[in-house]
Parts: structure tokens; C-alpha cells; sequence
């Protein structure tokens, strides 16, 4: 590889805080809200023009339930179920707790960036929009000091004394030197897209369809869902697969990107020459791809699948979900499903689902299950940084049930009230007392759920 030196530049620091989030998903949000509730000054910096990641940008309009298997204990609370409410209140989200397993809420992307705006707005925080992370700046001591980011206004440094990486692909981190890892299976990607005059496809089934002429269009066989946007006529859809890309990787996610759009344009061709007297029209395409797994880092302790498909506790629990292992193939279309109860579904759009077993029957079974705060901790990494989102350590099965956002936003979450426990205390993260986090996690709305 052919190589040029760049010249020594003296960087101007653009802000100082006490904490510096990386990335504006719903996690890195989260993170930032609870910090700055908690009286820290914070600062945020995301790549794009809106806060909320893969539920704006990528336009995934679902978030699953705040509740477990059974229905009979809210598990999730906090700044997620804040925002349902929110959101609640002007009329764009649908309710389907206990009603649908599927979903727990659909939502109005684009209210949600406002919701968001205005979340960050009233929590003081310093905002930096279509501003790009480039490298971490170590001090004498070789602590982390500042980030470098780039923006319309140039280069400069944030100073702050804690670093959140919410990343999802765990750049700082990973520019750190830090120990990082790839899964031998990565998820593919999907690019959604909404559509107007949906009703004209009169009831066809999209799955079938799309199985049947597909091919003839390159199409790949993945999985198929959609749900209609709160408060409006328009139609959310995610049919496309990506196979095949590292999201970590520059060339790969450009791919994918077009790739992405080109399935768009197939699926809505297919449904147009299909489907007699379709006008289905395309309104909307997403700023990124619906992104599932990408880089993970190495932390102190890596949550398996039997971890989460036999309901683990641990006593460092700082999240919950009870959403299925959700398994996306490379190497198959469909996906497969393994739930807490021990049945496992096999599904390909077009064709019936294939119902087996995982394990056999037992008397009871889990509800629920935890991620401890272990699994946010870098390894060898600076005593001043933590991780949220898609990218702390999960071996495939975990990562399959706990990538969702209900699952992540309470992560970031968890990473945001470390943050001041260790300024407050002048302690690394790794030394933040547990029981002081789960309860002051607790009076920010988590309740009593970490017994």
C-alpha cells in the first residue's frame, strides 16, 4: 500500500465537558440525557443530521416489548418507555404490548427526530451534528485526553475527563489499539423503504411474490416484514438482504448502500408487474442501511447464548430484554427464531414456518434475561472509557436477542450514569460501585428490576 505523511497540525480544542459521547443513536443519546440529568456537562457528536440511529436514519420503525414472555412484569423503563410516551402524546406510535409478540411499538420516524431534538435540547446538551470522529488523543500519562473530530468548520478537540463509544462499530475503541473482534457470522443488512398507495397491492402476499420472481430480478431470498407508519397513510417495508458486507469497512458499506437501493427499486417493480392495478409509489429511502452486527470489542466478560437463552442473572445487571434470538443467515434465506420457552421456528417469506424444538420441555422457563455491566468494558482500555450499543461483547446467539433497541437504548443508558459515578468518585469504570449504579438507574425510571 502506497502511503503519504500528513503534516504536524496543531489542533484547536473546540469544547471541553466532563463526559464526550460518540455516536447519536437512541444508545449515545441516552447515554448523553442521563449524564447531563445527573448534572454533568456533556457533549455529543454524531455523523449525521439527527439523533436516533437506526429507528431515523435507517427508518426501522419498531421498537419490541418493554415486557417479559409472559406479560406479567415490565422489565424495560427508563428513556425508552419516556419516548413511547412522548411520542404517545401526538398521536405517532401504536401500541401492540401483549397483543402481537412481534412488535411492542411501531412509530413515526420523523417525529422521533423531533421528540429527540428536544430531549437533547432540554438536557443542556452540546450538540455536534454532521461531525465526523478521526482519531482519540492520548495525554502524557497515556490517558485518554480528547477525541479529534471534523466538521464544516474544520478540525478540532473535544476535552472531556469520560468517553462513551456508541459508535456501533466501536471506532474509538478500535482506534484505540483496543481488543477487537469480528463474528464468524455477521448479520446481513437491510435497507427499508416507504411506500405510498400500499392498499392498491389489495392484501397480495408480498413474501410469496417476492420468493417466486425474485430471481428473475437478482433478488436475494432473505426474510420480508412491514408495518404501517403511525399517523399516516404510508407503508414502512424491509425486504432487502445485504449479504456479505462489513459495515466496519469502508469499501463494504458503500456496496451496500447501493445494493440496498437497487433491492428497493426490485421489490417495488415486482409488486408493480405482479400485482394487477398497483400504483405502489416510492416516498422515502433510508440515510443508512439497517445495520444488525458489525464490530464487537473484547470486554471483561462476553455474554453467550446460553446465557440469554436460559435467563442468566447476574448480580451486575444494568439491562433486560426478553426479545427472541434472532438469527439473520448468511448462508440461507430466512431467519431463524429461538424463543426463551425452548421452540425454535424456521422462516423464509412464501413458504410455512417450520416449528421445532431447541431443547426439550421443561416444567418453567425463563422470562427474561439480563446483560451484566461487565460486557461494556473494555479490556485493557483506558480506565476513562465505556461502550454502548451493538459492539459490546456478545458471542452470535447473545447478539442475536440483544441487538435490538429496547435491549441497547438501556445500555446506553447504563454507560451514561457510570459515567458521572466515576467522575464523582475520581474512579475508573471498571471500580463503579454496581448496587450505587442499578439504584440510581432505578430513580431514573429503570424501577426495581435488578433483583
Amino acid at each position: 500500500m502506497k502511503t503519504i505523511t500528513e503534516t504536524t497540525r496543531t489542533v484547536p480544542v473546540i469544547h471541553e465537558a466532563d463526559v464526550c459521547v460518540l455516536g447519536g443513536s437512541c444508545t449515545g443519546l441516552f447515554a448523553a440525557v442521563r449524564a447531563a440529568r445527573l448534572g454533568a456537562r456533556v457533549v455529543i457528536v454524531e455523523k449525521d443530521n439527527c439523533f436516533g440511529g437506526i429507528a431515523t436514519t435507517a427508518m426501522v420503525n419498531v421498537w419490541h416489548s418493554l415486557w417479559d414472555t409472559v406479560g406479567q412484569h415490565q422489565i424495560i423503563g427508563g428513556l425508552t418507555e419516556e419516548v413511547i410516551d412522548r411520542l404517545d402524546r401526538r398521536g405517532a406510535v401504536t401500541r401492540w404490548e401483549k397483543t402481537n409478540p412481534n412488535y411492542g411499538f411501531t412509530f413515526n420516524s420523523e417525529e422521533l427526530k423531533i421528540e429527540l431534538d428536544e430531549l437533547a435540547v432540554a438536557a443542556g446538551l452540546k450538540i455536534y451534528f454532521h461531525t465526523i470522529f478521526t482519531a482519540p488523543h492520548l495525554d502524557d500519562q497515556g490517558r485518554l485526553d480528547a477525541v479529534i473530530v471534523e466538521n464544516k468548520s474544520g478540525r478540532g478537540a473535544i476535552r472531556a475527563r469520560a468517553f462513551i463509544d456508541a459508535t456501533g462499530d466501536g471506532d474509538l475503541a478500535a482506534r484505540l489499539g483496543l481488543e477487537t473482534y469480528f463474528a464468524n457470522h455477521l448479520q446481513p443488512a437491510t435497507a427499508c423503504a416507504r411506500f405510498s398507495n400500499w392498499h392498491t397491492l389489495n392484501g397480495a402476499g408480498y413474501g410469496k411474490l417476492l420468493r417466486e420472481h425474485g430471481p428473475t430480478f437478482n433478488l436475494p431470498q432473505g426474510f420480508a416484514w412491514g408495518v404501517s407508519v403511525p399517523g399516516s397513510e404510508t407503508y414502512l417495508m424491509a425486504a432487502t438482504r445485504i449479504y456479505g458486507i462489513n459495515p466496519a469497512d469502508a469499501d463494504d458499506l458503500t456496496r451496500g448502500e447501493i445494493e440496498g437501493r437497487r433491492q428497493v427499486r426490485v421489490i417495488q417493480d415486482i409488486m408493480r408487474q405482479h400485482v394487477p392495478g398497483s400504483r405502489l409509489a416510492l416516498e422515502a429511502l433510508p440515510s443508512r442501511l439497517g445495520l444488525r452486527e458489525s464490530r464487537h470489542i473484547r470486554a471483561a466478560y462476553q455474554l453467550t447464548g446460553d446465557d440469554v437463552l436460559h435467563g442468566a442473572q447476574f448480580p451486575d445487571a444494568i439491562a433486560q430484554g426478553s426479545y427472541r434470538v434472532d438469527i439473520h443467515h448468511q448462508d440461507k434465506p430466512g431467519i431463524t427464531l429461538r424463543y426463551l420457552d425452548g421452540t425454535e421456528t424456521y422462516n423464509v417469506p412464501g413458504l410455512p414456518k417450520v416449528t421445532t424444538r431447541w431443547r426439550p420441555e421443561t416444567a418453567t422457563n425463563p422470562t427474561f434475561y439480563q446483560v451484566p455491566y461487565r460486557c461494556l468494558l473494555p479490556r485493557g482500555g483506558p480506565d476513562n472509557l465505556i461502550v454502548a450499543g451493538r459492539m459490546i461483547d456478545l458471542d452470535p446467539v447473545a447478539h442475536a436477542a440483544v441487538r435490538v433497541m429496547v435491549n441497547l437504548n438501556q445500555t446506553g443508558e447504563a454507560a451514561g450514569v457510570a459515567a458521572v459515578l466515576a467522575l464523582q468518585n475520581n474512579q475508573p469504570f471498571r471500580d463503579v460501585a454496581v448496587s450505587r449504579l442499578q439504584s440510581t438507574l432505578a430513580e431514573g425510571g429503570f424501577a426495581a428490576f435488578f433483583a
